[in-house]
């Protein structure tokens, strides 16, 4: 695999940037809970869920936090697959496919109510009340309230440790990535996704799945001189 050295000569163009999509892409790696082009389109034109659809967005996201990808597919997709079959939907049966109660729970609580809060998120008006919304969701909170909304539609930035790292690299900057997001990391990121969305006609949102991924699978490092 080719890699792209974030150091002090590194500069993030709208070639480079197309350059790391089509490696991802071409290696059969660009997808989070759906591929690039979902992704991108859906970014585009947010689709309107029912509640079982929604239910299911918000299940992924929960398996997701803290966990392997590849873990949380897996498990979305056996945990899904139970429901789907017309298994009862309680502790006992799930906690045999996903043994974190915290989140079993929040799972539960989240199919239970699928339709009052999916019909909840849609009565919000703007953006900004969107994803205040999805932070009150069981198990969503002000993290994971981004990659939720993110596969809903919204074009966001989720803030990822890595995005905090790329961020701080690309603006030469001394701070640490980390939670609580600092605000001035987070003026470092929302400068560079600006910088790529002027310069590809990408929303953030996609730019930001790309990158993220970029990084989680090496393809950007860090921290090496040429």
């Amino acid at each position: 695999m080719c890699e792209f050295n974030v150091n002090e000569h590194f500069r993030l163009t709208a070639k480079t940037f197309f350059a790391i999509e089509k490696h991802i892409i071409d290696s059969g790696l660009g997808e989070d809970k759906d591929n690039f082009e979902t992704i991108k389109k859906r970014l585009i034109e947010p689709p309107v869920l029912n509640a079982k659809e929604f239910a299911e967005e918000c299940i992924y996201v929960i398996l997701a936090g803290g966990f392997r990808q590849k873990i949380a597919k897996r498990k979305f997709s056996e945990i899904m697959s139970f429901i789907n079959g017309g298994g009862e939907v309680c502790e006992r049966n799930l906690l045999l496919i996903f043994r974190n109660v915290n989140k079993i729970r929040a799972i539960i609580k989240i199919w239970n109510e699928r339709k009052k809060f999916r019909d909840g998120f849609y009565e919000q008006k703007t953006e900004s009340e969107k994803l205040s919304y999805l932070a009150k969701l069981p198990h969503i909170g002000e993290i994971t309230k981004n990659h939720l909304a993110r596969n809903l539609g919204i074009s966001n930035v989720k803030y990822d440790v890595w995005i905090q790292r790329l961020g701080i690299a690309l603006g030469k900057s001394d701070l640490k990535e980390g939670f609580p997001l600092n605000e001035n990391v987070k003026k470092l990121c929302d400068k560079m996704f600006a910088q790529i969305e002027k310069a590809t006609g990408l929303n953030k949102g996609y730019i930001d799945v790309v990158l993220w991924k970029a990084c989680q699978i090496g393809l950007l490092k860090f921290g090496v001189t040429v």
